[in-house]
């Protein structure tokens, strides 16, 4: 490429991004849910809003969830960021916004995280939130419950009583099978060979009517287990004047 072609580009590109930002549309902030892409029932959203809004009132952070229709063809990432700053969330001499937002047609998540909260609410706090709490349940179609999830997550980490999970992939899942048939076939093996070679005698087995044998005593396992429509609520709601600055963490499914 030639030197007057390269100095074409570097002029053409930051146009192109103004141009492609100014297309980009955002909506309103019309509560602490924002739910463009109509997730959540009115009900859950109700609920939702009370569950945001005693958070705020005891820590004086501020939260908003938000759902879109689309991204308009920009990354989930850019788009946060640039919803969080122009929603403003978080007190100003604070930074203490969060920006909780889902992308259901391009299967994306996002939490952005303001200035003042990036040593509590990480980027790997952020991240781990969304692996192991948000995406299992939209990965099951529960898109609200994960949004519940990860908002409760979310709560808890920044009020430090948050406790991150191991996050499994699909080879650690594949390694666990491969184990566990392994050490299930050893089992069976030496079962079945004690079985074979032990007499017949005492009180512990007796023999059956067709050769086999029983015992006398048994063993068992347990388990224990520890239509909608969009819109925002809470009116007059708005930010605080909040900075971002790119923290926080995605996800897709």
């Amino acid at each position: 490429m030639t030197r007057p072609s390269l100095t074409l580009l570097t002029l053409i590109t930051p146009l192109l991004a103004m141009v492609l930002w100014a297309e980009v549309q955002f909506p309103p902030l019309s509560g602490r849910v924002v739910d463009r892409a109509e997730l959540l029932t009115a009900e859950e959203r109700y609920k939702l809003t009370e569950l945001i809004q005693q958070y705020e009132s005891e820590s004086s952070n501020q939260l908003v969830v938000a759902t879109l229709p689309e991204l308009q063809g920009i990354t989930i990432e850019e788009y946060a960021n640039q919803l969080a700053r122009e929603w403003k969330l978080g007190h100003k001499k604070k930074n203490n916004g969060i920006l909780f937002l889902i992308a259901p047609k391009e299967r994306k998540v996002r939490i952005e995280v303001g200035y003042g909260l990036e040593g509590a609410l990480t980027d790997a706090l952020s991240a781990n939130i969304i692996q192991t709490k948000v995406l299992p349940e939209f990965q099951k179609g529960d898109l609200a419950k994960g949004v519940y999830a990860g908002v409760n997550s979310i709560i808890a980490a920044t009020k430090n009583e948050y406790v991150a999970e191991p996050v499994e992939t699909k080879k650690d899942r594949r390694l666990a099978i491969v184990v566990g048939l392994f050490l299930l076939l050893v089992m069976l093996h030496l079962f079945g060979s004690s079985v074979l070679s032990s007499p017949v005698q005492g009180r512990n087995y007796k023999r059956g009517r067709f050769g086999g044998y029983y015992g006398s005593g048994g063993f068992g396992a347990g388990h224990s287990g520890g239509g909608f429509s969009g819109g925002g609520t809470g009116g007059g709601f708005s930010g605080g004047g909040g900075g971002f600055g790119g923290g926080g963490a995605s996800g897709g499914w």
